[in-house]
């Protein structure tokens, strides 16, 4: 399973909308068949900050999420509400194993 883990800064005025629009394209991930896990954390100490946890079952899901509607409607909703470019690190998943997901 691969796991990645994109960091966003938003600008202070875009919070709002970019959590709206951020939940919105999650619940919409959750429906792929390829995406085990999408979470969606903020910063406590600066609000401005968030990570998206991404879990994918396999290697194509991630290009797969890529090319659906919701993430093309997310990504390009979001882009103005960027205080810098975000930015992602991929991780292996070692427990719990891929098929507890």
């Amino acid at each position: 399973m691969l796991v990645v883990h994109v960091h966003v800064h938003v600008k202070p005025e875009s919070i709002e909308a970019f959590k709206q629009a951020t939940v919105a394209n999650a619940k919409e991930s959750l429906r792929e068949p390829g995406i085990a896990r999408f979470d969606c954390v903020q910063q406590q100490d600066d609000p401005s900050r968030f990570i998206l946890v991404e879990a994918y079952r396999t290697p194509e899901a991630p290009a797969a999420h890529k090319a659906t509607r919701h993430y093309e409607i997310w990504r390009d909703t979001v882009a103005p509400m960027m205080a810098t470019p975000r930015s992602s690190v991929k991780f292996t998943n070692l427990y719990p194993e891929d098929d507890a997901f």
